[in-house]
């Protein structure tokens, strides 16, 4: 007899919202998991909480025009798919968009989720209508971030648990999927020693023993590669230039990608390997849980973009435009970092911190503290970074910030005071007319046209050589690994498909390891707010089909 009808390898996010679909069907489910039980919600937990909605009503308040086939062609501008094995990433595209646009909003309100009004404006691209970017906002936070995002569904697990639906089985590793002809028909592996490490702390993994459990099927949400340099850069693509020599890491140790290649010992087939997103705002986080922990700034528009030699990005890589676009540019330059040069007025306006633990006021959803976000100045987090944090320079004086951009970087001083002041002069002088040859310039006043930008996201221009404006901020910014893009191939039901496209019966899989959806629902490129969405929507999808397949 088996243990279960279904077994979902990760307690993340994804495998969180099969289980529920699955316990709402009167399926019997056993979750296994190698953290222990504090770290329940995986790396979602961590997150700020973005979702892509699309013709919202918090859209329509802040008087934007959203539609479904806008979004499909920013979609479909950014992912840019050209493969054979895209066909069903593709599929998943579509899917996704229209779930965006249409029942997404209503089905989680309906699980508690809230969001806060004021919708934010992610990856703008900047190149031209049919190319990369959100042509509108559509990054809706979660009342609450990460957490926010995982209650709803952690909550209807535990109630399953005490029906007897759900049995939980943490801090068990993973080593095989088990097929019994052609069919998988459970899991095996390690037990590891118990661990009462912090909630994203790294733990053990020596073993005391080792299990087996059978089912009729397998739904495998284990997550992507982020917390495994060595990995990332043996995907690393062509495209992107050479691998950083130094990367940090905005995911805890255990997004490892071991179980993708678990999942293709098992027949699973594994595309686009070299698809992935990671940002190029990274700071080394003062205070860390993980190994390398980075925290990324979210910045608005209006900083000063210097590679590591002074020189200004081009145009259209403004911060908050082009994530990879900026990667691929910063890594031609032969080093791994670059800089911004702010003002004290950008840092107030502009500049927040991703991650449930950098915003207390969203997480612990206090209007209080919102609004204090917006009226008292600097935002403590980022504070506490610009006091505590070794990439923050804070200096009135121009000579001095750049001497110490130079001893931050060490080895040769590569900056010149010179050459900035001049970058920064240059961009000043546009500001003397209402119209500009400066692209950013532009782009600063057409955020301002945006209710959202122009309250609480874009300071209003200003010179940043005008001491008045000051101190002069610098912020040494570093390659963050965060997401896989590519990942196990799978159909609209979220079936692993095999080499030949077709199902490994009884297999499944969700969230990161397959890609959000069809092994790279987002092609080479993400739109924002569009991770935890691909998580519920892919779990969704598994939990519902694995539910009918069993019964």
């Amino acid at each position: 007899m088996a243990d279960a009808d279904v077994i979902i390898v990760g307690a993340g996010l994804a495998g969180l919202v099969a289980a529920t679909e699955l316990a709402e069907a009167g399926r019997k489910i056993i979750v296994v998991d190698q953290e222990p039980e504090q770290s329940l919600g995986g790396q979602a937990f961590w997150s700020f909480g973005g979702l892509f909605l699309v013709d919202s009503p918090e859209q329509r308040r802040m008087r934007i025009r959203d539609s479904h086939d806008l979004a499909l062609e920013d979609w479909m501008g950014t992912a840019a798919f050209d493969r054979p094995e895209d066909f069903w990433a593709r599929k998943w595209a579509e899917a996704y968009v229209g779930f965006a646009a249409g029942e997404k909003r209503s089905w989680l309100i309906e699980r508690g989720l809230k969001f806060f009004p004021v919708v934010g404006w992610a990856e703008r691209g900047g190149g031209n209508a049919t190319g990369h970017g959100n042509s509108v906002p559509r990054f809706h936070i979660t009342w609450g971030t990460g957490p926010g995002v995982l209650e709803p569904f952690a909550q209807r697990v535990r109630e399953a648990q005490k029906r007897g639906l759900v049995k939980f089985r943490f801090r068990h590793w993973v080593n095989e999927i088990i097929r019994t002809g052609d069919t998988v028909t459970g899991v095996r592996g390690d037990v590891l020693e118990p661990s009462n490490v912090e909630r994203g702390h790294k733990s053990s993994r020596a073993a005391t023993g080792e299990f087996e459990l059978s089912a009729q099927a397998v739904i495998v949400a284990s997550g992507g590669i982020g917390g495994n340099h060595e990995l990332v850069r043996q995907n690393w693509p062509s495209r992107l230039g050479a691998p950083p020599r130094r990367m940090i890491t905005g995911v805890p140790d255990h997004v490892d990608g071991r179980m993708l290649a678990i999942t293709e010992a098992a027949g699973g087939s594994v595309i686009n390997r070299d698809r992935m997103w990671h940002y190029v705002e990274g700071i080394r986080n003062w205070a860390p849980i993980w190994t390398e922990h980075a925290i990324r700034i979210l910045p608005g528009p209006s900083s000063l973009w210097l590679d590591a030699r002074g020189k200004r990005l081009p145009a259209p890589l403004y911060p908050g435009f082009d994530t990879l676009g900026t990667l691929s540019h910063i890594m031609s330059t032969g080093f791994d970092y670059s800089w911004f040069i702010l003002t004290k007025k950008i840092v107030q306006k502009e500049i927040a911190l991703s991650g449930s633990e950098q915003n207390p006021d969203l997480t612990g959803k206090s209007w209080r503290q919102v609004l204090g976000r917006a009226t008292s100045g600097i935002p403590g987090p980022v504070k506490a970074f610009m006091e505590k944090g070794e990439d923050f320079i804070v200096e009135a004086d121009l000579s001095k910030l750049v001497a110490r951009m130079n001893a931050l970087a060490g080895g040769e001083p590569l900056l010149d005071v010179a050459e900035v002041e001049g970058e920064i002069r240059a961009r000043d002088m546009q500001l003397d007319n209402p119209f500009s040859k400066d692209a950013q310039i532009t782009a600063l006043r057409g955020a301002r046209a945006y209710l959202g930008d122009r309250l609480i996201r874009t300071a209003k221009p200003h010179k940043m050589l005008d001491p008045a404006n000051g101190p002069l901020i610098a912020v040494r910014l570093n390659i963050l690994t965060r997401k896989t893009l590519g990942g196990l191939q799978t159909d609209l039901d979220s079936r692993v498909l095999d080499a030949a496209g077709q199902p490994v019966p009884g297999l499944y899989a969700v969230g990161e390891a397959a890609g959000f959806g069809g092994g790279g629902v987002h092609g080479y490129a993400a739109l924002e707010g569009t991770f935890l969405g691909g998580c519920i929507f892919s779990g969704r999808s598994a939990g519902r089909a694995a539910a009918k397949a069993v019964g």
